[in-house]
């Protein structure tokens, strides 16, 4: 028997899932397993968003991106319409997921079902745990992401990419993101779309 907590023993064969993505990046001279990294920030981003923020914002916030490697975006049409259907099931998958480990580790069928509906971002602007893992996502993508993938997009694109990623987030996550630190062509993006 141990004596860790659901939560605990959640968190740990949560992260070994993460820990089996096969591409990897670089930190701080370490090599990591990309999800695993990427949960991390969601978590770090969680302390500032939600500060205090209970089990089950934490479990979704940590687990949004379950298992992503496995169904690659270019496996769906191209466009807008693609992109959304790959999301919705990456969301349903990641939180079935999710829900599995949850109970297998004492969390009740309710607590995991909650959990997996704020991973699908059902809720979005009412309910606050899924307005976390939404500020959460947002605020790792502008914070890691937004830079390189500001250089493939056409410009007016991009625009609206930054304008629909704003309205999702809270004041709170708007603060943040302000905050952080930006190349003055990325800044520039950023303010010209809260300008329009």
């Amino acid at each position: 028997m141990t004596d860790q907590t659901a939560f605990q023993q959640a968190m740990a064969a949560l992260d070994a899932l993460h820990a089996e993505d096969p591409r990897r990046v670089e930190v701080e001279g370490e090599s990591l397993p990309m999800e695993l990294w990427h949960a991390g920030r969601m978590s770090a981003w969680l302390e500032r968003v939600v500060p205090g923020a209970d089990e089950l914002t934490q479990l979704a916030v940590r687990s949004q991106h379950m298992q992503r490697w496995q169904v690659p975006r270019n496996e769906y049409p191209e466009g807008r319409v693609g992109y959304l259907t790959w999301r919705r099931d990456q969301g349903k998958r990641a939180g079935e997921t999710t829900a599995r480990v949850m109970e297998a580790c004492g969390y009740s069928p309710e607590e995991a079902a909650r959990v997996s509906q704020m991973i699908r971002k059902q809720g979005l602007g009412r309910d606050p745990g899924t307005q976390a893992v939404e500020d959460c996502a947002c605020l790792v993508f502008l914070e890691n992401y937004f830079g390189d993938f500001s250089k493939q997009i056409d410009h007016d694109h991009l625009i609206r990419i930054v304008q629909m990623t704003w309205k999702k987030m809270s004041p709170k996550a708007h603060e943040l993101a302000l905050a952080l630190p930006m190349s003055d062509e990325a800044r520039g993006l950023v303010e010209e779309a809260l300008a329009g």
